[in-house]
């Protein structure tokens, strides 16, 4: 049985997206999910980049386009009263819940629908609270021990060269975005393409131009 690695972080509308159509996407296919949480703002900052958020053109689009994938998807989503906002709680309830810092899909998806279908602020300190007695985890989210979990999680993402969420890992193949799981399903069910030139070749296109910045 194959082991998808979902690395996630709760404050990303896409990972919501794939998390809920995950389910139909591996319909009649024998593996395991181990769900990974990670600070994605540290993917941005290693690799350099904004989240879509920061950029106020692509924030508006990113906003009308996530509600739009969910009316099509059949996914109940309702913004957060502000956004980007701080995960970091979040993230360390979900690793909380879990000795070796994997929530399992229950937790998930009530940090996921605290998140995106409530529409209020989604680092409120007493709706934090709310859903950490709900959750009622076993270790400490404060604590040094799951705090150097979830920086585990991300160090792994890191060196796994990952540079955003949701990114599913499998058999060492990075599959991103919600719009990879038709890609992912159809590894899984050992489509061929995957053992040609075009998926092996692509990483070694050269580059033409780089710009300064």
């Amino acid at each position: 049985m194959k082991t998808i690695h979902f690395y996630l972080d709760f404050i990303s509308p896409y990972a919501w997206l794939a998390f809920d159509a995950l389910p139909q996407t591996l319909q009649g296919i024998s593996c395991r999910v181990a769900h990974k949480p990670v600070v994605f703002g540290a993917m941005l900052m290693h690799h350099g980049q904004l989240g879509p958020a920061e950029i106020p053109a692509k924030r508006d689009w990113t906003y009308r386009q996530v509600q739009w994938q969910a009316r099509a998807q059949g996914t109940p989503l309702q913004l957060p009263a502000s956004h980007p906002f701080s995960s970091l709680g979040l993230l360390r309830l979900a690793t909380a819940c879990d000795a070796a810092g994997e929530p399992n899909r229950w937790v998930c998806e009530k940090i996921f629908r605290h998140v995106w279908c409530s529409g209020l602020e989604a680092a409120d300190a007493p709706r934090l609270a709310a859903l950490t007695a709900d959750l009622a985890p076993p270790k400490d989210p404060t604590s040094a021990d799951v705090k150097q979990a979830l920086k585990r999680n991300t160090d792994e993402a890191l060196a796994l060269n990952l540079f955003g969420v949701p990114s599913f890992v499998v058999d060492g193949q990075v599959f991103w975005g919600n719009d990879a799981l038709p890609m992912l399903r159809a590894y899984l069910l050992g489509d061929p393409w995957f053992l040609s030139a075009e998926w092996s070749a692509a990483g070694q296109l050269p580059v033409g131009i780089q710009r300064k910045v």
